[in-house]
C-alpha cells in the first residue's frame, strides 16, 4: 500500500529524497540521449543542457547521501519512492514538446526550454516541501523539510543563473 510522503519518518524521507534525485538524474540522462540521437546542432544543444542537469541531480543525490550517512550511518532503510503516493519533482517533457523545441515555435532557445523544464520540477518540489513544513507537527521532520526547501532553493537559484546565462547568449527573453 502506498503512503503519503508526510507519513514518513525523517530517515525514510531523506532516503526517498535520495531516490528522487537519482531518478531525476536518470530522466535527464534519457532526455539527453533522446535528443542526441537527432544529431542536428539544435538537438545536440538540448542534449548538452539535459546532460548538465543530469550531472547536477547526481551531485544533489550525493549531497543527500552524505547527510543520510552523517545522521544514520549504515542503518538500512527499505522505503523507496515506489512506495510513495505523491509525485515529487518530476521533470516532464510532453510528447509534443519534443517537436516544439525549435526557437521559431516557442520563442526561446532549446537550451532555455530544457532548463525551464528542470526549473518547473524544482519549483514544484519547493512548493511540496514548503507545504509539508506547514502541516507537519514533528519538529525533526519540519527541520528536515526546511533543509529540503533550502536544497531546492539552491537548485532553483542554480537553474535561474543558467537560464539567465542562456538568455544572454541567445538573446532570448522569457515569454508569459
Amino acid at each position: 500500500m502506498k503512503r503519503d510522503f508526510a507519513s514518513l519518518s525523517a530517515q525514510e524521507a531523506l532516503h526517498v529524497a535520495i531516490f528522487i534525485e537519482e531518478r531525476n538524474a536518470e530522466i535527464y540522462h534519457q532526455f539527453a540521449e533522446m535528443f542526441a540521437e537527432f544529431r542536428d546542432p539544435e538537438s545536440l544543444e538540448i542534449a548538452a543542457a539535459f546532460w548538465d542537469l543530469a550531472t547536477e541531480e547526481r551531485k544533489h543525490g550525493t549531497e543527500l547521501q552524505k547527510r543520510y550517512f552523517d545522521r544514520y550511518g549504515n542503518r538500512p532503510c527499505a522505503t523507496t519512492e515506489d512506495e510513495i503516493s505523491d509525485f515529487i519533482e518530476v521533470p516532464k517533457l510532453e510528447n509534443g514538446e519534443i517537436f516544439a523545441f525549435s526557437r521559431l515555435n516557442v520563442g526561446r532557445s532549446p537550451r532555455e526550454r530544457a532548463l525551464e523544464i528542470a526549473a518547473a520540477a524544482e519549483k514544484s518540489a519547493h512548493r511540496f516541501y514548503s507545504r509539508l513544513i506547514e502541516i507537519t507537527e514533528d519538529a525533526d521532520l519540519r527541520a528536515l523539510y526546511r533543509e529540503f526547501v533550502d536544497l531546492e532553493m539552491g537548485h532553483s537559484d542554480w537553474l535561474d543563473r543558467k537560464l539567465a546565462e542562456a538568455r544572454r547568449t541567445s538573446g532570448g527573453a522569457k515569454l508569459a
